[in-house]
């Protein structure tokens, strides 16, 4: 035994000292064999592989570009010094010259585009020019703005925008994603299903839509654990940093934000959270409130919202809540992360994958119930408000007094300046002051019920009452409310950052109602965007798609039938300009 136990503990010695060529040559054998994996697949049904193929290279390319740079970033940095001091001398020209083009460009596209679209467009477009204008008219320190972070952060939401919904390559691109990730939330039925039972999906919400954010939950802490969504966060923070000339802090958080919900964004830079300036805090919270969680965009997916357009609005709301944070709280202090000294963010403190998926899904169960509780007490508190106000309406002979009435005709301005016709305003405001008085639940909740019924082809009127409104005012309309700029995570963000710094708890509170309004804000610059790019598929397409259904049908009924629905999706689509 004895002479075992030295062969074994040799055995370990070697392997402790070769450790780093142990793990080279396993990480060669696997990369091997996943290129012969890729290879096989492409020989055997290439159509079937794309997928898999344009996996493989991006993730080749940036892991050698990972190793690239940390390899040779320095050496490639010293080597550009003569063209980055070129650029610094002349910066201030280059500056306004790029400035000038690009919004000669912008306003000739518009003029072409215009033509071709509709009118559209223009009111999109001026309703952004108007959102800006009012957050830099009500700015902590007005006419100190920076100008360069503005001007990136349209041009980040714009060109992507752009890429995703009018191009072939992005629009499917992007609509593949959102396939994979209704598969791939799908699977959480089976887990519903062994718990709840086969009519798990009588109650929707609870044991349908619920449990979705408990499995995406699981997913996000496993690639956080692994980091993938640490290396993915720097990339994109990185992108922000360098373009927009935002501090590391604020930009890894804005790009957290994209995944992540408005209190676990910024522990991923709490250890720096003690030093950040009071602009920077507020560029923290506006990220936060500028967009949803990943595990939240999963359940309103399940919703039958488009993934395509949710994932979108993440992405875009990212460069847009920090442009309209620097304008409306501009930076007077001097930062004190700043790129020169680097930020670093860990794997979290699971040990290991199985760890990290039972904190994932625990760690839900306090979300869920949140949600659960908020959504018996928001929907309660409406319907009796609704009620007392019909009461009180009913004195002065006018019992459709709603809150919800007041919520239309309160934010209505803002969603016709986003690019919503006039007869769809009213409702879309209505569900953008649900999402802020209430939360973005129960507007979401009320989009889905118009999807539904524009789908089912019923009346557009029951009783003088809009039953449904276009695909173009339901696009917009998810953009609007893809963020958690509402009152409950208001307090919620402030107790929760509080919590992580105390010493800072008053800057926290004062920044806490300017990042709302800024959070609510760069959801209408996304929504303006999308109203200017998006354009939902002609009538001559919807007739073509019936008429190559119509000719497999095997009588005239079922002819009639095809017909009856072409028309009600015509109708639902563009009705409001039918009627004009």
């Amino acid at each position: 035994m004895r002479f075992l136990e030295k062969k074994v503990e040799t055995f370990q010695e070697y392997l402790r000292a070769h450790r780093d060529q142990i793990k080279l040559i396993i990480l060669l054998v696997l990369a091997a064999g996943s290129v012969a994996m890729v290879i096989a697949a492409c020989v055997l049904n290439f159509h079937r592989a794309l997928g898999l193929l344009v996996i493989s290279l991006v993730t080749a390319f940036f892991l050698v570009w990972d190793w690239m740079m940390e390899r040779y970033g320095d050496r490639v940095w010293e080597e550009l010094s003569p063209v980055r001091e070129l650029l610094n001398r002349n910066w201030f020209w280059i500056r306004w010259a790029v400035c000038v083009l690009l919004l000669a460009a912008l306003v000739s596209w518009l003029v072409v585009d215009t033509a071709k679209q509709g009118s559209r467009q223009l009111v999109s477009f001026a309703g952004l020019l108007v959102f800006i204008f009012l957050i830099g008219l009500f700015s902590k320190h007005p006419l100190r703005g920076s100008l360069r972070t503005l001007l990136w952060g349209i041009g980040l939401q714009f060109a992507f925008g752009l890429f995703i919904l009018r191009t072939n390559v992005g629009l499917n691109a992007v609509q593949w994603l959102g396939q994979q990730v209704e598969i791939f939330l799908s699977y959480t039925n089976e887990g519903s299903k062994f718990v709840f039972g086969e009519s798990y999906t009588d109650h929707l919400v609870a044991f349908k839509v619920l449990p979705i954010l408990i499995f995406f939950s699981t997913v996000i802490s496993i690639l956080y654990c692994v980091g993938f969504m640490p290396w993915l966060i720097v990339k994109g923070g990185f992108l922000m940093q360098v373009t927009m000339g935002t501090s590391p802090t604020e930009s890894m958080a804005a790009a957290g934000n994209i995944f992540l919900g408005q209190i676990e964004a910024p522990l991923l830079i709490h250890p720096y959270l003690s030093q950040l300036t009071r602009s920077e805090i507020h560029a923290v919270m506006t990220g936060g409130f500028a967009s949803v969680s990943g595990s939240v965009m999963g359940a309103f997916i399940s919703f039958g919202i488009e993934a395509t357009h949710l994932l979108t609005a993440s992405m875009m709301s990212a460069p847009a809540s920090l442009a309209i944070a620097k304008i409306f709280w501009p930076e007077t202090e001097t930062p004190s992360i700043t790129a020169a000294s680097g930020i670093k963010l860990d794997k979290g403190e699971s040990k290991n994958v199985l760890e990290a998926a039972s904190y994932g899904a625990s760690s839900a169960v306090v979300l869920v119930a949140n949600i659960a509780a908020n959504l018996i007490a928001f929907l309660a508190l409406a319907a009796f408000l609704n009620a007392a106000l019909s009461w009180l309406g009913g004195m002065f002979d006018y019992p459709q007094l709603s809150f919800s009435l007041i919520c239309s005709y309160l934010f209505m301005p803002f969603s016709f300046l986003m690019g919503v016709s006039w007869e769809d305003s009213f409702i879309v405001g209505e569900m953008i002051g649900l999402k802020t008085f209430f939360n973005e639940f129960v507007a979401y909740e009320r989009l889905s019920e118009l999807i539904r019924n524009r789908k089912a082809g019923g009346p557009e009127y029951v009783d003088n009452v809009k039953q449904y409104i276009s695909v173009h005012s339901e696009t917009i309309a998810t953009y609007a409310l893809c963020g958690f700029a509402n009152f409950a995570s208001l307090g919620m963000t402030v107790g929760a950052m509080s919590a992580m710094v105390p010493e800072r708890r008053t800057d926290i509170s004062s920044c806490g109602p300017r990042a709302l309004i800024s959070g609510s804000v760069a959801c209408f610059m996304t929504a303006c965007i999308a109203g200017m790019l998006y354009i939902p598929d002609p009538p001559c397409q919807l007739f073509l798609d019936t008429w190559l259904n119509s000719t497999h049908v095997a009588n005239s009924t079922q002819l009639v039938t095809c017909c009856t629905q072409l028309y009600n999706r015509i109708i639902g689509w563009y009705g409001g300009e039918i009627s004009r």
